[in-house]
């Protein structure tokens, strides 16, 4: 899991981006498309045409970090490019990176009864 600080927020780019960019680039699209500061300490995704490639990049205070994941089977969910950029919490990643609805995670079924 990617480290995270108290009050850290979590920025989705909407739409698709180019995924043979590195942190720089990255980080030069964080700041002039979606208008943040990628040395804020937030955390900002992004999400391949393929939809089964995210890229994560953070400064953790020393340094920028990049964090990349793809899956196996299966795509990401993502907002529609007329969004722009969403936020979304701490937990909704979670459920991001393992493949799950973020928007609206079911829960699981649960005995009622022992026995």
């Amino acid at each position: 899991m990617v480290p995270t600080a108290p009050g850290t927020r979590v920025w989705l780019a909407a739409g698709f981006s180019d995924m043979r960019r590195g942190w720089a680039g990255l980080a030069l699209q964080v700041q002039e498309v979606l208008g943040h500061d990628p040395h804020s300490g937030h955390l900002f995704i992004f999400r391949g045409r393929r939809s089964d490639l995210i890229k994560v990049i953070w400064h953790d205070g020393q340094g920028m970090c990049l964090f990349s994941k793809r899956l196996e089977r299966g795509r990401f969910l993502w907002p529609s490019p007329a969004d722009g950029v969403v936020a979304i919490s701490l937990g909704q990643m979670g459920y991001l990176l393992e493949g799950i609805d973020w928007r609206m995670p079911q829960k699981t079924w649960r005995p009622e009864a022992a026995g």
